[in-house]
């Protein structure tokens, strides 16, 4: 059916209703080719989210174990999926299949959307023949992972919402309500004690300066994110959040686990022991771990055993280093490490419970003795008031 013939139209404003209409649908065309321009190239830099992946990676899984051919398993999760980008590069991914490429070289094309640790383990199931088992083991894994940094990050958003909102409250407190007292206080006509003068000048300070004071943290905050990104500067945040309190402790488990579940997991899945440090380097967040993740390769490649390499190296603990020669003498090297990442997640599971009930009252106290030198600042010139006129 044509919808637009300029042979049908005999009407005065045809030939201008005709070139409406083309300028309108060539209008669309320009729109909808620039908006899939700009989804190719988030498609080739944006980095799919952890959650997002790992439900990916359920139903790709689930699918596959129970019979279903890879290109109709990808076709059903493309064809269900909300996120436009994500959505794209299944769409490329599916693409490069029907078009002779390998399920681990089409996904390889996409670096950032997939880590080096899925192609890698796909690749391994594809050699051996045995994709859906290899679909299962990235699923699991990508599920503890996901439970690990859910468990990381709540110990840190709660005391982090604490003091964010404790600095609020203390702020419209010192900007807004004492500068009121301030002015009463001056028609007094007497000298302030020490502690109430010194707060009314912070408070004057702050009010009269605080595009200074928010335009001086925000950039502070910027210039420490761009400073922790290089390597002296990841070198000097690594070795100062190792010996913080809890978190410290905190973090090193964190790291260990993470470490030690992607080493059992490639292994497990016949990925070359070389390559999965290789992975694993890539894996880590910690820059020590990086340096220890290097030195190990180094070892192997010339023929030392990892136990005796990690010994080595003061990031592991003892219980790693025996753990993994046990495994080693067993003849069962990942699955010991696996016992280990095991270990180690129930221990941050312990470590971040622990932090919660701690934390907890230690903030409300420092929130209650901020609060109340606030008050008896405020307060004190009233009570002196009072003593002089009884």
């Amino acid at each position: 059916m044509v919808l637009f013939d300029d042979e049908e139209t005999s009407s005065p404003g045809s030939e201008d209703t005709s070139t409406l209409k083309k300028g309108f649908f060539s209008g669309n065309k320009h729109s909808d080719s620039g908006a899939d321009s700009r989804l190719e190239k988030r498609a080739q830099r944006d980095a799919v989210k952890l959650d997002r992946l790992t439900i990916f990676a359920q139903q790709l899984s689930s699918m596959l174990q129970a019979g279903l051919p890879l290109s109709h398993a990808l076709e059903t999760i493309t064809a269900e999926m909300d996120d436009k980008v994500f959505k794209l590069i299944l769409t490329r991914v599916k693409e490069n299949i029907f078009s002779g490429s390998s399920f681990s070289d089409a996904l390889r094309k996409y670096p950032n959307a997939f880590p080096s640790l899925f192609y890698n383990m796909v690749e391994a199931g594809e050699v051996s023949g045995a994709l859906p088992d290899a679909m299962v083991t990235v699923s699991n894994y990508f599920e503890a992972s996901l439970k690990l940094t859910k468990k990381f990050k709540s110990a840190l958003t709660y005391p982090i919402a604490i003091v964010s909102m404790s600095f609020l409250l203390v702020s419209g407190l010192m900007i807004w309500v004492v500068p009121v007292f301030g002015e009463m206080f001056s028609g007094f006509g007497a000298r302030l004690p020490w502690l109430t003068q010194a707060l009314i000048d912070v408070s004057q300070f702050m009010k009269n300066h605080v595009v200074i004071i928010v335009g001086g943290t925000v950039s502070v905050v910027i210039g420490l994110k761009k400073l922790f990104k290089s390597p002296s500067g990841a070198k000097f945040l690594d070795a100062t959040m190792c010996h913080v309190p809890l978190f410290g402790t905190l973090i090193k488990k964190t790291n260990i686990a993470r470490f030690c579940r992607t080493y059992s997991v490639l292994l497990s899945s016949g990925v070359p022991i070389l390559k999965a440090i290789d992975i694993c380097t890539n894996v880590a967040d910690s820059f020590y771990l990086s340096i220890a993740c290097t030195s190990i390769k180094k070892g192997i490649q010339e023929g030392q055993q990892l136990s005796t390499l990690m010994e080595g190296i003061a990031y592991f603990p003892r219980i790693v280093c025996n753990m993994t020669k046990a495994g080693e003498q067993a003849g069962n090297v990942e699955g010991m490490i696996r016992n280990v990442a095991v270990l180690y997640e129930n221990d941050v599971n312990n470590i971040v419970s622990a932090m919660t009930s701690l934390l907890e009252p230690f903030i409300i106290c420092f929130l209650g003795v901020v609060i109340g030198v606030i008050v008896i600042a405020m307060f004190l010139p009233i009570f002196q008031l009072s003593s002089l006129v009884g």
